[in-house]
């Protein structure tokens, strides 16, 4: 039944971003990879986490961004609560048949609480403080925060063996509008919507393939995602 499941979520999945490629900047639809880690330090609050990700314009062509991240973390006592500082580094590319790329460094605090509501609807709460330093602009700071909701479907948790789903939806703002070189942005910065299938290979390993919409002020778009999430 599990296997019948994951063929409809996925029919379902590819449908959608076949509706939504109208709408989609170029008339392509992108593709997220993407690898997540979390390593706590055995008997302490302390640990580290981090992710990589290849972002495609195209399938799977067409560079839109590398991104490589990682902070420290810190889980107080007695709380569900976790603190990251960290930093980032991102090269984006330019949409087409262009080779012409920019460079970004960025600085970031995170806070992330988990919250269980009933036996099964599992959520996050991420709040994201960035200060960016990006290629030819002036110094930038956003602020994001997103609410995950994971639902398993065969069990209560998500242990091993566990098919869930997945959301989130993650709201960007910009704390500055001028950027430099005469250049201006919008207070709204951008908006994902993200639906999917998981599976829990171990409770420590998981896989998610999952279709995102991604809203700008300038453009709307459709992304296939397929990401790892690896707790050691």
């Amino acid at each position: 039944m599990a296997k019948h499941f994951i063929i409809l979520v996925v029919l379902l999945v590819c449908s959608t971003a076949q509706k939504g490629l109208g709408q989609v900047d170029g008339g392509q639809l992108g593709s997220w990879y993407m690898y997540f880690w979390d390593a706590p330090i055995k008997d302490s609050q302390w640990g580290f986490q981090g992710d990589f990700q290849h972002r495609s314009w195209g399938v799977p062509q067409d560079l839109e961004q590398r991104l490589l991240r990682g902070g420290i973390t810190y889980r107080p006592v007695d709380t569900k609560l976790k603190f990251t500082l960290g930093s980032a580094y991102v090269l984006s590319g330019d949409f087409g048949e262009s080779d012409s790329n920019s460079e970004e460094w960025r600085i970031y605090q995170e806070l992330l609480f988990p919250q269980k509501l009933g036996s099964r609807f599992h959520f996050n709460h991420r709040f994201r403080f960035e200060q960016r330093f990006v290629e030819n602009q002036d110094f930038r700071t956003r602020l994001r925060y997103n609410i995950f909701l994971n639902i398993p479907l065969n069990m209560k948790e998500i242990d091993e063996g566990a098919v869930y789903l997945a959301f989130y939806n993650e709201l960007f703002l910009n704390m500055q509008k001028n950027i430099g070189n005469g250049k201006s942005v919008d207070l709204f910065d951008r908006n994902r919507v993200y639906g999917g299938l998981g599976y829990a290979v171990k409770k420590n390993f998981r896989v998610q393939f999952a279709y995102m919409q991604q809203t700008t002020s300038d453009w709307n778009k459709g992304q296939l995602q397929f990401s790892i999430h690896h707790k050691f």
